[in-house]
């Protein structure tokens, strides 16, 4: 299976407050995403020695959770490996298919979240 990126995803409710957080620290705003699931906004930050870390708005979030972001080139390899070791999709069936990305959060066992991604590339014509 091929990772191209691996980093900590937080997500909140209260995004603001925790950009600037990450902003006091040193990181930009590298990248923003609306409109996912027509509710959630993702703000992918990064430092200057390149570390990553993505912020999730969710607004019906009871509490912060922390998840690792994990972008693969294979979707489907990727989730056939995490359902074999136990994970299911908090979307039961569900995929989000954006257009430029598959994604779903998946759950282990003991709770341990990794929100699985796969970036679309459209054939250059």
């Amino acid at each position: 299976m091929k990772i191209s990126a691996f980093n900590p995803l937080i997500v909140t409710k209260d995004a603001k407050a925790v950009t600037e957080l990450f902003e006091a620290l040193g990181f930009e705003h590298a990248h923003t995403k609306t409109g996912i699931n027509e509710t959630i906004t993702n703000y992918d930050m990064k430092n200057p020695d390149g570390f990553r870390v993505d912020i999730a708005q969710v607004d019906q979030m009871p509490q912060d959770m922390t998840a690792i972001r994990m972008t693969v080139r294979d979707f489907d390899e990727a989730y056939n490996f995490l359902t074999e070791h136990g994970f299911k999709n908090t979307q039961g069936e569900k995929v989000t298919e954006t257009g430029s990305s598959k994604a779903t959060l998946m759950v282990s066992p003991s709770g341990f979240a990794i929100s699985l991604a796969q970036h679309i590339k459209k054939d250059k014509e």
